[in-house]
């Protein structure tokens, strides 16, 4: 016979109520017969006592206005009812402190009636637009790297990349204009719909500010003209989301740029720098991440 116990305390009071018997050679058989009736006398008694002080302790919560909800019959059963309801119970039975604002905010979360409203809402912003071509680039006076990728699956593949190289004879603004009209050739090519510049950092030589400002300012005219969609991300944070080390020199990085996207060659390092901003794009599209790049 199997009997069901309310609780740990009366599994316990059982077990200390019923004495031990060993059998021994010496009993005879009818006080063994005894024995057996008085332990399973005691032990209906003990089942007995611990139904008896769980419906009690059951019913102690019944006046309550959130067990009653919880009880009453429901207009379109579903398992997360059923799974609500029995944790009423168990809060009720075992004296855990819910509120009822704290659970009617847990039902609304299981049932998805909490997104609904919020998907409802107007005026709330629409979720990101996936962009399948990303166009990298790093900008430079002498040698601006860039890079596009289409991400695609199982894989990401390049579809260009190349260092837009200005010898040094040629006189900034010659420069200045070769970088955006080679933007602008690629853009037209490829058309991408979303641009990654490498951000601004801290130079120490002032007139090398000045002259990267101006490079930045070109490639940046190129891709706001075709109305593309321009975030930014500090070399750090590209680095790192790439080889996994905030300061990993440029070799590393194109080294994992070519395994990343299967190339036959070792990228360019203006180009693989160019290749890395898209990429870590790429991998940080549709995740929650705490570096996200930021849009200018």
């Amino acid at each position: 016979m199997t009997f069901s116990l309310g609780s740990r305390a009366a599994c316990a009071r059982s077990h200390s109520v019923v004495p031990s018997v060993e059998p021994s050679s010496t009993t005879s058989s009818s006080q063994s017969v005894k024995v057996c009736a008085r332990m399973l006398a005691t032990a209906r008694g003990n089942v007995a006592r611990a139904l008896k002080a769980g419906s009690r302790t059951l019913t102690r919560g019944g006046d309550t206005p959130e067990f009653k909800r919880a009880r009453a019959p429901l207009s379109n059963p579903r398992p997360c009812h059923f799974a609500l309801r029995g944790l009423a119970h168990v809060c009720h039975a075992s004296g855990v402190g819910m509120s009822p604002k704290q659970f009617a905010q847990l039902q609304s979360r299981v049932t998805g009636a909490g997104r609904s409203r919020a998907s409802a809402t107007p005026g709330q912003s629409a979720p990101p637009r996936a962009h399948e071509v990303i166009l990298g680039v790093d900008p430079s006076l002498r040698g601006t790297g860039f890079g596009v990728i289409r991400v695609a699956r199982p894989q990401v593949f390049a579809l260009a990349q190349g260092t837009i190289a200005c010898p040094a004879s040629w006189e900034r603004s010659r420069c200045l204009a070769k970088i955006h009209e080679t933007l602008c050739d690629v853009i037209r090519e490829h058309r991408p719909t979303l641009c990654m510049v490498e951000g601004l950092f801290f130079a120490q030589n002032l007139q090398t500010a000045i002259i990267m400002g101006e490079a930045r300012g070109a490639a940046l005219v190129a891709v706001a003209t075709a109305g593309l969609e321009i975030h930014e991300l500090a070399p750090r944070k590209v680095n790192q989301a790439i080889v996994g080390y905030g300061a990993a020199q440029k070799l590393a990085v194109a080294k994992m740029v070519q395994r990343m996207l299967n190339l036959a060659e070792l990228p360019a390092p203006d180009a693989a720098d160019a290749l890395a901003l898209a990429l870590a794009h790429a991998q940080s599209a549709g995740r929650f991440s705490l570096a996200a790049p930021k849009r200018i």
